[in-house]
């Protein structure tokens, strides 16, 4: 089989202003970035706005393991699937972060025949979107420490600053740095430390910002630091939210691409799936409803992470809802989770599934929580063996799931996603009880609980000194009562990476909690999480160049 970049390469792909008429986007909403994407206007909404909305499908899945789940890929097999039964279809996806194309993780357009395209273009830094993060973040970065250099106005205490600067590089050098050495000419000298991109507030508020006005109040709302005497310091305060603004005009707008077979695809926004609520925008949302009979859209990591902090936060601040949930599994990750080791999961093991089940049992009860229909798919690898399929379709209807199918979109594309994409439609048509985990107004401690005991299947919750103080701190903010966003490890349902599989008899420790004021959320802390990540031995760019005619290989 032709390489996921073969693929790409070799695909035919539509005009994208052929692809944006199909859709049902005016020329005059449109931008073109060369002929295979765009930007498209936010006044699109206005024209559309007494249209009713399609239908909302998340896509999520078991915890994460090395042998791999495949979200992306399945979101948009199934995407194309839909396409396949002659259903009316828009993708909506995160956009790329390039620290983790050329570290370890690899591109996000998914794979085999079922891909978005143009896959390098996509996955390098796609219209500017994250670069003009990157410079409104350090913008502020800037004129924080200008008006501490300039006589400091405004009384800040530099020890209480926790605006770092970003980056979209894998970097674990810039962790931790000094900056303003070299003399009173260059500065005053103290601790600092970068973020990725993607784990920077401004990408939090970009995918929660409504339009343009409303980003303009967020990023004004940023806390950076504290005065002497305890005054929370934003970025109004600061006089430089206008001009971030000013740099994230453009970023507002949702992209435009296709998939291999030519349905249409909005990529916004990239937050951090374990730090930041690890979705794609409102805005991409709401116009894809507004045009789509069907709208898919993928969640973050698992469904005790992205899929949490859709319902919970997404849901709650876009005004919409679900119809039904999407679980990916795979054969070989529930055996991974069943104690079998990753050299052995090409081979029959129906011990090892039995015993991976109560993960996705785990993640089936996490859907079922928000009262949505379940389907489940299976993504099909070749090492697969009939009763391996059978056990494992057997076991999750005993576990709840109202369906299950056997997903071959990566080696037939959308011809291998028909069967999923039937049973997402008639899911869709089931009895649905959205409703958030926690009403609107709970306290930030009965959000964390529900979270960790209804969802994690945690004992309890124990707070850290530190994390009392912040609790505290966030009730004199007037954040007492905001979304609480978990950080926590993706490799677990619990706190700790190496509890694995389904975990029983623990208690959630929370060590901290921090606002982020513009993104309106509060993020509660259960681990030690790298918000700037480093690189491997042997890191995913080694294998990256261009051959003798410029085309690029090794980008997967």
């Amino acid at each position: 089989m032709l390489s996921g970049l073969e693929i790409a390469q070799a695909a035919e792909l539509r005009p994208i202003t052929q692809i944006a008429a199909e859709t049902g986007i005016e020329p005059e909403e449109l931008r073109p970035y060369g002929a295979s994407r765009a930007k498209v206007s936010l006044s699109i909404l206005d024209r559309l706005a007494d249209r009713p909305n399609g239908k909302l499908v998340i896509t999520t899945a078991i915890t994460p393991t090395k042998a791999g789940e495949g979200k992306t890929t399945t979101s948009v097999s199934l995407t194309q699937g839909l396409g396949a039964i002659g259903k009316d279809v828009i993708l909506a996806l995160r956009e790329p972060s390039m620290g983790p194309v050329f570290g370890i993780k690899g591109g996000g357009t998914g794979g085999g025949y079922a891909q978005v395209v143009p896959m390098e273009e996509i996955n390098l830094h796609l219209n500017g979107d994250f670069h003009a993060i990157t410079a409104a973040h350090n913008l502020l970065s800037a004129a924080l420490d200008a008006s501490i250099y300039h006589g400091n106005p405004l009384d800040i205490d530099a020890q209480t600053i926790t605006w770092p600067r970003t980056l979209d590089v894998n970097d674990r050098e810039l962790r931790n740095t000094v900056i303003g050495l070299g003399g009173k000419v260059h500065g005053v000298p103290r601790q600092e430390g970068f973020v990725i991109t993607a784990a920077s507030e401004i990408m939090a508020i970009l995918a929660l910002a409504n339009g343009l006005q409303d980003l303009r109040a967020r990023l004004g709302r940023i806390i950076v630091a504290s005065t002497r005497d305890g005054r929370p310091v934003t970025a109004d305060d600061l006089r430089v939210a206008g001009a971030m603004t000013v740099v994230m005009r453009d970023a507002i707008e949702p992209n435009l691409v296709q998939t291999l077979e030519h349905q249409p695809v909005f990529l916004h926004a990239g937050p951090f799936g374990n730090i930041a609520h690890a979705n794609n925008s409102i805005v991409e949302d709401r116009i894809a409803l507004k045009l789509a009979d069907y709208v898919i859209t993928e969640a973050g990591f698992a469904s005790d992470l992205g899929f949490q902090k859709f319902c919970d936060i997404v849901c709650r601040f876009g005004g919409f809802a679900p119809s039904a949930g999407v679980l990916v599994t795979t054969v070989r990750a529930t055996k991974s989770h069943g104690g079998m080791a990753f050299n052995d999961l090409g081979n029959e093991d129906l011990d090892a599934l039995k015993q991976g089940i109560d993960n996705l049992t785990a993640h089936i009860g996490i859907l079922r929580e928000y009262g949505l229909p379940c389907v489940v798919s299976i993504n099909n690898f070749p090492s697969d063996t009939d009763a391996e399929i059978a056990l494992i379709e057997e076991l999750a209807v005993g576990a709840g799931a109202e369906t299950v199918v056997v997903n071959r979109g990566f080696a037939k594309g959308g011809a291998g996603a028909t069967e999923l994409a039937e049973a997402v439609v008639e899911a869709c048509e089931r009895p649905n009880t959205f409703h958030q985990l926690t009403p609107e107004g709970t306290p930030l401690k009965d959000q964390v609980e529900a979270i960790a005991t209804r969802l994690y299947g945690a004992d309890g919750v124990d707070y850290l000194p530190q994390a009392e103080k912040d609790i505290a701190r966030m009730d004199e903010l007037g954040f007492g009562t905001v979304p609480v966003c978990m950080a926590k490890t993706h490799l677990s349902l619990s706190h700790d990476p190496l509890l694995l599989n389904r975990p029983r008899g623990f208690r959630l420790p929370v060590r901290g909690v921090v606002q982020s004021a513009g993104a309106g959320f509060v993020v509660v802390l259960c681990g030690d999480m790298q918000r700037m990540p480093g690189l491997g031995a042997t890191p995913n760019f080694t294998g990256v160049d261009i051959d003798a005619d410029g085309r690029t290989v090794g980008l997967f």
